[in-house]
């Protein structure tokens, strides 16, 4: 057994001084094309909430050619001791380019020492056990393209880019002494990092969205209503007027994706959906008449277990925004409720964002939706619900292959457990004792089995 640090991946030498990328590359490629045997393991498919009894998987190269018993490997074997094999873990709502940033550094610290903290933020993601994410908006291009090419450790990563935001909007970042705007005004710091643009009209909002397709977006985020973190948009407010969400559903669907669009309320939501837009980004605040319409019309509803509790939203105390976090809250208990009740398409995300405690306790999320949820309700929503709303991006899905199952054919991301995670989900809020194995594309990031 090796245990590998967890600044250390399976190619030896990767990170190690004066290596060629070359010679990296080479590693890496030699290590997914080796099979490997997790013999007498549980199984937690992915499509079923309950565990297999034991049995072999097999994987060679980056895929699971075998789930069955007695299989053998010319490769190396991994007994499982009655441990559990389960898909690598799907967030659908990240924000990796600044989940781990205080709020000052996000607005003012060197944008190289920005880029050090976002790479460290991939590695933390993969390390607690989720292999992929949906991106749901900042400059994460240049990220995956290093995480693809086995430069550093980190997910697979559905890329939004900028968020696009209405003057005032909620991903508005000026602060009112630059106000009124002059007609060619010069971009925020946020704006010139693409973490953000500010649209109006729908010229301007098509241009946007082409410029994050042009990137190599896997989906669109808009902001069409308020939010916690930004100052200057109530809850209430309803954001972009129809015909400019119309205009960014159009042309995301001209490249064969999709809008997620950030929202609280009926109103926003409603006008979200009557424009075309299929998966909506926190709904906290909606009521059963647009809960139910989105099961009737198969929307997705990208929910997170936004609670009063040690995870809270950092807001200053006495704040607009506290009162906004306070307002959230009070609502989550009922939507996921509700959303469970009418059947809807409920995905799971966590949406840290500025907050370096959050950040280090991102494991804990999934264990909250025990609140509405079974233990294995929760897991398969993690893994083959999120990927079938990964899915969503058709053409513009960055990886070829089956996620968030484990099965003959499908893509090997999976992880052993010490444990039953079914039984007991809080073994995966304690992934670097609970985590054994850690692999991603058929290749071994941790090692402790």
């Amino acid at each position: 057994m090796i245990d590998l640090d967890r600044r250390k991946v399976v190619a030896a030498g990767i990170f190690s001084g004066g290596l060629a990328l070359a010679q990296g590359v080479q590693a890496f490629q030699a290590e997914s094309a080796a099979e490997t045997l997790f013999r007498n393991v549980r199984v937690f498919s992915g499509r079923s909430t309950r565990l297999s009894g034991l049995t072999d998987v097999l994987v060679r190269g980056n895929k699971i050619a075998a789930v069955g018993d007695g299989l053998a490997s010319a490769g190396r074997t991994i007994e499982g001791r009655e441990r559990t094999l389960i898909p690598g873990l799907i967030d659908v709502h990240a924000h990796l380019e600044f989940y781990n940033l205080p709020a000052l550094d996000f607005s003012s610290a060197d944008p190289d020492y920005l880029q050090v903290r976002q790479a460290t933020a991939a590695e933390d993601f993969l390390m607690t056990g989720f292999t992929s994410v949906r991106d749901a908006g900042g400059p994460t291009f240049g990220l995956k393209r290093a995480i693809d090419e086995r430069l550093m450790p980190g997910p697979r990563i559905w890329p939004s880019g900028a968020i696009l935001s209405q003057t005032s909007g909620h991903a508005e970042s000026r602060p009112i002494n630059a106000l009124p705007s002059p007609k060619n005004r010069e971009l925020t710091p946020h704006e010139r990092a693409r973490y953000l643009a500010v649209v109006d009209g729908v010229p301007e909002v098509l241009e946007k969205v082409r410029e994050q397709l042009f990137q190599g977006a896997s989906q669109i985020k808009l902001a069409v209503g308020g939010g916690v973190s930004s100052n200057f948009d109530p809850l209430d407010v309803t954001q972009f007027s129809p015909d400019e969400i119309r205009a960014a559903v159009g042309a995301a669907e001209d490249w064969g994706t999709y809008v997620m669009v950030h929202g609280y309320t009926p109103r926003a939501i409603n006008r979200a959906i009557d424009c075309g837009v299929k998966s909506i980004e926190h709904g906290h605040l909606l009521d059963e008449a647009t809960l139910r319409r989105m099961g009737n019309e198969n929307i997705w509803l990208s929910l997170q277990p936004f609670l009063q509790d040690e995870d809270a939203i950092p807001t200053a105390p006495g704040s607009a925004n506290e009162r906004k976090y306070q307002q959230v809250t009070e609502g989550t208990d009922r939507a996921y409720s509700l959303a469970k009740r009418l059947g809807l398409k409920v995905a799971f995300g966590t949406d840290i964002q500025l907050n370096p405690n959050g950040a280090a306790r991102q494991s804990h999320y999934l264990p909250k939706l025990l609140r509405w949820y079974s233990g294995g309700e929760a897991l398969k929503m993690a893994t083959h619900d999120n990927a079938a709303l990964l899915a969503m991006s058709g053409p513009r899905t960055p990886y070829a292959g089956q996620l968030g199952v484990i099965e003959q054919d499908a893509l090997a991301d999976v992880l052993l457990v010490n444990g039953d995670p079914v039984a007991d989900l809080n073994l995966l809020a304690d992934p670097a004792n609970n985590l054994a194995i850690i692999m991603k594309d058929g290749m071994i990031f941790k090692d402790v089995a």
